[in-house]
């Protein structure tokens, strides 16, 4: 995951840089290898995951863009480890708003994290065209581009300071480039409250062309991020 959360121009410095793991992903959208077959999927935005890298290693038709796709690879890897042990600094105090069930301890966690980010980095390195700097709420890809996208730590996370209107300007853009179906994982903030104004962002971006459904999700980590958000295209 990453975003830039202040304005003023675009900034290293002002960008989280931290990402998930192929499993975190499969588990957080509940997705079955089946169901990536045969469908160009959009990690937006991607941040340092390494789904990308990891899917496409198997086979899958993926792309991945973020606004940290400005940068070149050799600093977003030095910002990801920077921002990695400011992470794990704040777990010691924040242990307990976590279930730690899957992740197992701090350490492990910070042994997925690095491994995101230094799959991704290699990958990324070889396959520049896979990763493309995109600047939400706008994407530079054609209508009905991707059949899937996936959407993680990112919309409703940060609705302390991201507003109703540039959520439905995001939740617009998705449904512009993808045909089949969007997923979108959590549905809480920062402090674990489930968003206010989630229905009201799809009502108002969706205009009766998208159904949406929340949905429980296997992924256990941030304590009340227990379910996923599927929107799909009617037919």
């Amino acid at each position: 995951m990453s975003n830039k959360l202040h304005e003023g121009g675009l900034h290293l410095d002002r960008i989280i840089f931290i990402g998930r793991t192929y499993n975190e992903y499969m588990s957080m959208f509940d997705l079955t290898e089946e169901q990536l077959q045969g469908r160009r999927i959009l990690d937006c935005p991607a941040g340092a995951c390494s789904f990308t890298a990891e899917a496409s290693a198997h086979g899958f038709d993926v792309i991945a863009t973020d606004i940290a796709y400005t940068f070149d690879t050799d600093s977003l890897h030095a910002k990801g480890k920077q921002d990695i042990a400011h992470m794990l600094e704040h777990m010691q105090t924040a242990h307990h708003e976590y279930d730690w069930t899957m992740m197992g301890t701090i350490e492990q966690l910070g042994n997925t994290r690095l491994f995101a980010l230094e799959t991704f980095c290699q990958d990324r390195a070889q396959y520049d065209q896979r990763y493309i700097p995109a600047t939400l709420p706008q994407l530079p890809l054609p209508d009905k581009s991707v059949d899937l996208t996936l959407s993680a730590h990112f919309l409703f996370m940060y609705a302390d300071r991201l507003d109703l209107s540039f959520h439905i300007q995001c939740l617009r853009e998705m449904m512009r480039v993808t045909t089949q179906e969007i997923r979108i994982f959590p549905l809480i903030n920062l402090y674990g409250e489930r968003v206010s104004f989630i229905e009201e962002a799809i009502f108002a971006a969706s205009a009766g062309e998208w159904t949406s459904e929340e949905q429980p999700t296997p992924y256990i980590f941030q304590k009340g991020a227990e379910s996923m958000l599927i929107l799909k295209r009617k037919l």
